[in-house]
């Protein structure tokens, strides 16, 4: 659930394991008893990093799998190609899922049930991924003219193209194709919590912005960092508003949210959902904040004279985007203009054709 702009490294970041990529349906083992694995997206973003790490729950020996796929015939044979050739003939215990978009969760309640193992979620991800994949939340999204929902949110914000808004109201089922459904319990993981994964110790670290309780885990004794979409190594993270809560400040939070990284080593090997493993996480985060400051700075500039969230895209995004990627360029496009409002940087008028535009103060 990303759309990422392009972002530049520098000779800061490298990549431990050289051009190593896991094949489909196979593994690299990074670590003893941590393995990566890779899946196919079918979007831009074209795969996701998931992570098998060996594990003892109730004196029983298996797996602890973090981050599913989305649920499609393709991703389920690679796991069963998984099943087959990489778990040593032990089971998997439990799934941790970093957060709720559909590429991290959506295979989530078919792998819970084959193994007969729980989900541990944070809790506001978990309830979200829940309403979501029901019909009441799908329907949510491609609610009719009038009637709320990511078409007329988008609207508001100057999206007036009728092509664009059917095709976005057409989308009812978009998250529900990906994510069918979730298991009903779930373990809940909140904040500095230890978790304790093969005799290891992982911290998690709670993260906003990008999902609604995003959680990272860090293990201090192999100096890793699961980081989910919270830190990638060469695509920013989207940082979205959506319809039900149209007045957020998700880039804020994400802002913030990098800075609680910091404090971490600074050659930690960052194991991130897309791309490869790298080093150099300081860098990196200096990076992201430099990205988002020249983003802040020219949304800034084009509000010199009134304008509205589908007129900053452009100067955002600065090449052609299909409607999978306008919805996310519109939501991150709200969100950078939300930023300077709460910062009063901004003021936002909802004019008589009731559209939202924001000026310079």
């Amino acid at each position: 659930m990303n759309t990422k702009s392009q972002t530049t490294t520098d000779n800061a970041i490298h990549y431990p394991l050289a051009d190593q990529i896991p094949e489909v349906g196979s593994s690299i083992e990074i670590a003893p008893g941590l393995r990566w694995l890779r899946m196919r997206l079918p979007f831009a973003l074209d795969h996701i990093n998931l992570w098998l790490l060996r594990d003892q729950l109730n004196g029983v020996e298996g797996w602890t799998i973090v981050d599913c796929g989305i649920a499609n015939d393709e991703t389920k044979a690679a796991w069963q190609q998984i099943f087959a050739t990489q778990l040593e003939g032990l089971p998997v215990l439990r799934i941790i899922v970093t957060h709720m978009h559909p590429d991290h969760v959506g295979l989530s309640q078919w792998l819970c049930e084959k193994w007969q193992a729980p989900l541990w979620i944070s809790m506001t991800d978990f309830l979200t991924a829940q309403w979501l994949s029901h019909k009441e939340g799908g329907a949510a999204i491609g609610a009719r003219a009038g009637s709320g929902g990511s078409a007329d949110h988008f609207q508001r914000h100057g999206l007036i193209a009728a092509e664009d808004l059917e095709k976005i109201r057409a989308r009812s089922n978009y998250y529900s194709n990906m994510v069918p459904g979730v298991p009903r319990q779930y373990r809940r993981i909140m904040d500095d919590e230890m978790i304790s994964i093969g005799g290891r110790q992982w911290r998690v670290i709670m993260g906003f912005g990008h999902a609604p309780e995003h959680a990272s885990l860090y293990c201090q004794e192999l100096d890793m960092l699961i980081s989910g979409d919270m830190l990638l190594p060469r695509i920013s993270t989207n940082v979205s508003v959506y319809d039900a809560d149209p007045d957020a400040d998700p880039l804020g939070l994400y802002l913030s949210s990098l800075e609680r990284y910091l404090p971490l080593p600074d050659d930690t090997v960052v194991l991130p959902s897309h791309g490869k493993p790298f080093k150099g996480m300081k860098p990196r985060i200096a990076q992201l904040i430099a990205h988002h400051d020249a983003r802040l700075a020219d949304t800034l500039g084009a509000c010199k004279k009134p304008a509205t969230a589908r007129e900053i895209v452009p100067v955002l995004f600065k090449r052609e985007l299909d409607i999978h990627q306008l919805t996310f360029a519109m939501g991150e496009a709200i969100a950078h203009l939300n930023y300077l409002l709460r910062r009063g940087k901004l003021h936002r008028q909802l004019c008589d054709d009731g559209v939202l535009r924001f000026s310079v103060v």
